[in-house]
């Protein structure tokens, strides 16, 4: 299945570093730790650059990263150069796509952020990142939020836009690219369906989605992340956030009738 995000890797790169990035970088990593529990077998999904799983490989936890991109791939071979040797020892790399997620093995936890709103059906993927998880499993989804799509253009001040955001399933982001957004409800069904039950819901970016330039330094960065994550699973603040991050057990009761 075409994954639109190919298209916009050169574009994702030059937003690495930047206020947005790094508040939804710091946001999921302090929400993967509720999560994680170590030492964790870990397969990051479209793991890009490696922000995530070179931070888990740091914690102790095994991590194997798969993505399509060789540019992106790269990167995160880069910044494994940097680490001590038992941390890269714990780091595989794996170029290819999503949907064979299932022939790596079985995995604790599996993450796939930002991925769903690049393609254009859920269902293989979904089955993809099911078929790696182990019985009692974890999957973190981190994807658009469906609920509150008129909120980036309200706080950009673009008037226009804002009424047929209301109704729509997706919109154009910042990389130029056509995107779908889920709602937790759309997820629950989707991921009820294949055996798994939602444990944490959390809102990522309530209010920095809008903000341009890049991270402040010092405190600055940490005070923005700490009123985030404040709000972060508190309603309605993550119902109008800009990313829904969503996680998932394997109810394997259900699954293998035990």
């Amino acid at each position: 299945m075409e994954n639109r995000f190919e298209a916009g890797t050169d574009q994702w790169a030059r937003q690495l570093g930047r206020l947005r990035d790094a508040v939804r970088q710091a946001l999921v990593a302090t929400q993967l730790d509720t999560v994680v529990r170590p030492p964790s077998a870990v397969l990051d999904v479209g793991c890009g650059q490696g922000t995530q799983a070179l931070r888990l490989a740091r914690l102790g936890h095994t991590v194997t990263g798969l993505d399509l991109s060789p540019e992106l791939l790269d990167r995160f071979r880069g910044a494994l150069q940097d680490e001590p040797d038992e941390v890269r020892r714990r780091v595989t790399l794996v170029e290819g796509a999503g949907e064979t997620a299932a022939s790596l093995g079985e995995f604790d936890v599996v993450l796939c952020h930002g991925v769903l709103m690049y393609l254009d059906d859920d269902d293989a993927m979904l089955d993809a990142l099911v078929g790696a998880l182990a019985p009692g499993g974890r999957l973190s989804l981190l994807v658009r939020n469906g609920l509150a799509l008129a909120m980036r253009p309200g706080l950009l001040g673009d008037w226009a836009a804002v009424g047929p955001a209301l109704s729509a399933s997706g919109y154009t982001n910042r990389l130029g690219l056509p995107a779908r957004a889920h709602t937790p409800q759309q997820l629950d069904e989707a991921c009820g369906a294949r055996g798994l039950r939602r444990t944490h819901w959390w809102g990522v970016r309530v209010f920095s989605d809008h903000l341009p330039g890049d991270a402040p330094p010092g405190d600055d960065i940490d005070e923005r992340v700490a009123a985030e994550l404040a709000v972060s699973g508190v309603d309605p603040y993550r119902q109008v956030a800009a990313l829904t991050h969503l996680v998932y057990e394997r109810v394997y009761e259900r699954v293998y009738g035990l």
